[in-house]
């Protein structure tokens, strides 16, 4: 019978053994702890799913998953299976261990540890590697989809005349097997020689024979199998040559072959791959001969030869054959990577053309007048300066933002600035959880105003012609909330039981809204709401009374991060801007498909090359991959996210682009095709500025079209930095209606200037068709400077030195306003070039800058002028002298007396204006800033007590507006400080 636990020594206590409920427990929370790490994964899975379901390219998701999953198992499985099948063949060719020695007895207890573990440890070291493998075969699920769907380019390289599509597509997938197979062959040789040593196949210090045959044999093939693979890449090596980069004085990062490449390189990599051959046909004879020697000798031979042939060689010829005739010898090449080049970045059309730059010395000044009317629509409002006003005067409430930078569009025919009232938090008062996801979720309205002008009577404000909360004007109705954005950055939960925040009235009260649209995820589902807790780490989804019936979550909203998320090939413009289309604002993003694979063109970081003084100041002009280095871009994609519904539409650009048409294959119905654009949005697409930016860059060296020439680089240019900033920054590209040279009438273009390299003066000016319901689209125009024209930090060191800019500056400073300098506009114009430069005032109390000059400049003559207008008529002589009017507010030497009052009141406080005036006058002279400053605010406090004197004098009206009439008349004597009052009153 068992024990009971009686006995003489009482009852058995069982030590350390829980209880039957206490397992239940432990077991339970087991359990509920793997199935939450399982949620966990699920829940990161399961919200991409129904995030990419939300806005219809779930085939997008698919296809990538499906893809990352074919990968990681099928070279998962390879890896696996080639690492443990040589393990379990290495034991399988084990010697007998009779007789062991010392080195055998030592090894002998590491076997006996491993014995009951041997199959489960083969298998842990088979699953490692091949999940790592798996891993790392997933990131390359688009060379596997580019080589899969790769359609022909119908260009050939000049060295193998092989497609394009080889070097774009193919190569670049043979080199990701030859490397797998190398870690393959590695990793099994590692674990093979191991296994060999661990049971006896291998000896280091045992006397006799190092190896047995069974080991020799097995080591050798794997051997052979390496050289095989050294072999190939040999081979492909040759290919390689032709996007291979490298260093080249002429350009600086040259891609492709030069003299050495073809002539010592290439047949050095053909001998090297038959010697590979031969070397791995040795190794696989190990199987009869049983013996390393020949193999051996061989492989030294290999090695050998790869230094002497592969290394020694081509530098023999480079130091005595090329270096003493370079430019002769690498000719036929430079020829091939210019052509490469142009071709490969869409400027293969570009070619300059002569133009004089200084004007025709004896025309009518009073035509040039004429023809300066008509040459461009000049754009004074500068969308990098004018956004402080737009968020002082529109920005309506502290939660709203406009962008740091706005857009340029067309409405009406007329260059327009362009920018949406966004949804920003940053400022808002009270921040909760509430308040951030479920209150304040949109923006609403675009605000527009003429790029040209300013308001009337506004003292340099720009005209809306679209504003207001809700915004009214030439825009028409249209769908004004903005749910998707450039700032809009937080998730939000809408459509619910919690309203939203639509708008504030002007009487006080809030107008609510409820989503209407169907975006985003419905959260009604529990496990869904569970999903979105765990992956964004908000419990409160879990349980909150404010998400119910109907409420959806909006995320991912900015456009450029919709766009890259449902089309993962393209990379994104840096610069999106909306539009007004059929009642909707609609985003629009520019796309680029991008190669760093086609031979002989040169490399460009886009990152660097696109950057410029609006970028490096706007984060959010960033371009997408930024730090990818390409040789081939186009702008094959015209993407709209509508930010109401946050749809995302992809429509073809460029139709003839074979990278695109690979995508599309891998990617079937994502991308519209081009005839599917609407005619209302087709008006306001536009040449990208970032596809600009990399071909003007490309064409400091590549306008260049002889090699001897492209060679000496003595026609070198450089792309100007922005005369108005300080930190050396490139020039941006500017958005222009313009008449370029030939052209009979205006065209919206993107234009640009060059410099000679290391030099200020003007070398070429480029303009490029930007209008894309125009025939020309995209046609880019160059034009080389023969004469000796100012380029444009010589203008604003030239406008900086007048005596009238001087005094200007002075007296701003003086008055406690800075001065801004807008954008240096370069126009076309009778053979000469004109500048046009507005100058902004604001006050240090003003939260925004006014227009008050405008700067132009052409051949010798410069003007600073309160208006264009003005400005034009004194540098053309159009008022029958080149030299400006006199400013009446320089002529304060002898001030009139102001007029008396019969208000002693009144009068007071004109003779305090007075006094205050003569002591600004006296400290102007005087340099005495601080006294000149204290003056002006003397100046208009007593100004500001003589308007309110008069407001109460209104039974005698004669005499209150003989005082309003002193009142407007003295400020214009103080000299500047006009500047700081009207910025003060307009903000307040």
């Amino acid at each position: 019978m068992p024990d009971r636990g009686g006995g003489p020594t009482g009852p058995r206590i069982r030590v350390g053994r829980p209880s039957r409920r206490v397992r239940t427990l432990l077991m339970t929370l087991g359990i509920l702890a793997v199935l939450a790490m399982v949620f966990v994964m699920f829940a990161g899975f399961w919200t991409d799913w129904l995030w990419y379901r939300s806005v219809n390219y779930s085939s997008v998701f698919t296809t990538t998953l499906w893809t990352k999953i074919g990968l990681f198992f099928v070279f998962g499985l390879l890896m696996a299976a080639a690492v443990g099948l040589n393990i379990w063949l290495a034991h399988r060719l084990r010697p007998p261990l009779s007789a062991m020695s010392m080195e055998q007895q030592s090894l002998d207890r590491y076997r006996m540890s491993i014995a009951p573990y041997k199959k489960w440890l083969l298998l842990g070291i088979a699953t490692l590697v091949g999940l790592i493998a798996g891993a790392s075969a997933a990131g390359q699920w688009r060379t596997w989809l580019l080589w899969v769907n790769g359609v022909s380019f119908g260009q050939k390289d000049p060295q193998f005349k092989l497609d394009v599509s080889f070097f774009a597509f193919d190569l670049p997938w043979y080199r990701f097997l030859l490397g797998f197979g190398f870690a393959a062959t590695v990793l099994s040789l590692i674990a093979a020689a191991l296994t060999h040593y661990l049971y006896g196949g291998l000896r280091i210090t045992s006397p006799g024979a190092r190896a047995t045959a069974a080991s020799t044999g097995h080591l050798s093939v794997l051997l052979g199998v390496f050289v095989t693979l050294k072999a190939v890449a040999y081979w492909l090596d040759r290919y390689g040559l032709a996007v291979k980069s490298s260093d080249f004085k002429a350009t600086g990062d040259w891609t492709g072959l030069r003299y050495v490449d073809a002539n010592a390189y290439l047949p050095a990599k053909t001998i090297l791959f038959c010697i590979a051959v031969i070397c791995a046909l040795l190794f696989f004879g190990t199987l009869w001969r049983r013996t390393w020697q020949l193999p051996v000798i061989g492989f030294g031979l290999m090695v050998l030869s790869a230094i002497l042939i592969g290394g020694l060689y081509p530098a023999i010829v480079q130091k005595f054959q090329v270096s003493p005739n370079e430019q002769a010898k690498e000719a036929p090449y430079i020829k091939k990577n210019i052509k490469a080049t142009r071709d490969a970045y869409g400027i293969s059309g570009v070619k300059p053309e002569d133009y004089k730059g200084a004007g025709k010395a004896d025309e009518d000044p009073k035509k040039k007048r004429e023809d300066a009317d008509s040459a461009a629509n000049y754009r004074l409002n500068d969308p990098n300066i004018v956004s402080p006003t737009f968020q002082q005067l529109e920005q309506e409430r502290e939660y709203y933002r406009f962008p740091t930078t706005l857009d340029v569009d067309r409405y009406n025919g007329q260059d327009t600035i362009v920018g949406l009232r966004e949804l920003s938090l940053d400022k808002l008062e009270k921040r909760n959880w509430i308040n951030d996801h479920f209150a304040y979720t949109h923006g609403y309205g675009m605000v527009t105003a003429k790029g040209t002008e300013t308001k009337k009577g506004s003292k340099g404000a720009p005209d809306f012609t679209n504003y207001g909360l809700p915004t009214a004007g030439n825009l028409g109705e249209y769908e004004q909330r903005i749910y998707y954005g450039e700032k809009t950055t937080q998730y939000s939960i809408v459509g619910g039981p919690q309203k939203e925040l639509d708008y504030e009235e002007d009487g006080g009260g809030q107008k609510t809204y409820s989503y209407k649209g169907d975006s985003g995820v419905n959260l009604s589902n529990p496990i869904n709401r569970a999903a979105y807790a765990v992956s964004f780490g908000e419990p409160q989804m879990l349980y909150s009374g404010a998400i119910g019936e109907g409420s959806r979550i909006l995320y991912n909203r900015t456009p450029k991060e919709r766009v890259e998320s449902v089309a993962p090939w393209l990379t994104i413009d840096g610069d999106t801007y909306p539009t007004v289309v059929n009642g909707r604002i609609q985003w629009v993003v520019d796309a680029y498909t991008t190669s760093n694979g086609y031979p002989y063109a040169s490399r460009t970081t886009l990152g660097d090359t696109t950057a410029d003084s609006l970028s490096e100041s706007d984060d959010q002009r960033a371009v997408v991959a930024q730090q990818n280095q390409v040789n081939y871009i186009r702008n094959s994609v015209k993407a709209t996210v509508d930010a109401y519904t946050g749809e995302v539409k992809l429509y073809t650009w460029d139709e003839k682009d074979p990278v695109l048409k690979t995508w599309k294959k891998a990617f079937p119905d994502t991308v519209k095709d081009k005839g599917e654009i609407p005619k209302a949005l087709m008006d306001h697409l536009r040449y990208p500025q970032d596809m600009f930016k990399v071909q003007r860059e490309l064409l400091t060296l590549y306008h260049v079209t002889d090699a001897g020439q492209f060679y000496n680089a003595s026609d070198a240019w450089q792309v100007p930095n922005d005369p108005t900033k300080k930190d050396n920054s490139a020039v941006p590209p500017y958005y222009l209606s313009m008449k370029a040279p030939g052209q009979a009438q205006q065209q919206f273009s993107l234009t640009t200037t060059f410099t000679p390299s290391g030099r200020p003066n003007l070398r070429a000016f480029m303009t490029v068709d930007a209008d894309a319901t125009s025939k020309n689209f995209g046609t880019m125009k160059l034009l080389r400077v023969t004469g000796d024209v100012d380029g444009p930090e010589q203008v604003q060191n030239k406008l900086n030195s007048m005596t009238e800019v001087g005094n200007f500056v002075r007296d701003m400073k003086g008055a406690d306003s800075d001065v801004l300098y807008g954008n240096l506009l370069t126009v076309p114009l009778d053979d000469g070039f004109l500048y046009v430069e507005p100058v902004y005032v604001q006050g240090r109390k003003s939260a925004y800058p006014l227009l008050k000059k405008v700067a132009v400049s052409y051949g010798t003559e410069t003007a600073f002028a309160d208006s264009l207008s003005d400005g034009l008529n004194q540098v053309f002589g159009a008022d029958g002298t080149t030299k400006p009017p006199a400013d009446d507010s320089d002529d304060t030497d002898e001030p009139t007396d102001p007029p008396k009052s019969s208000d002693p009141t009144v009068q007071a406080a004109l003779d305090d204006a007075q006094t205050a005036f003569e002591d600004g006058q006296q400290a102007l002279k005087d340099g005495d800033w601080e006294a000149y400053g204290k003056a002006q605010e003397k100046l208009e406090e007593s100004l500001q007590r003589a308007e309110d004197a008069q407001a109460k004098a209104a039974e005698d009206g004669d005499k209150k507006g003989d005082k309003n009439a002193d009142a407007d008349k003295n400020p214009d004597k103080s000299g500047g400080g006009d500047a700081s009052e009207d910025g003060d009153k307009k903000g307040g």
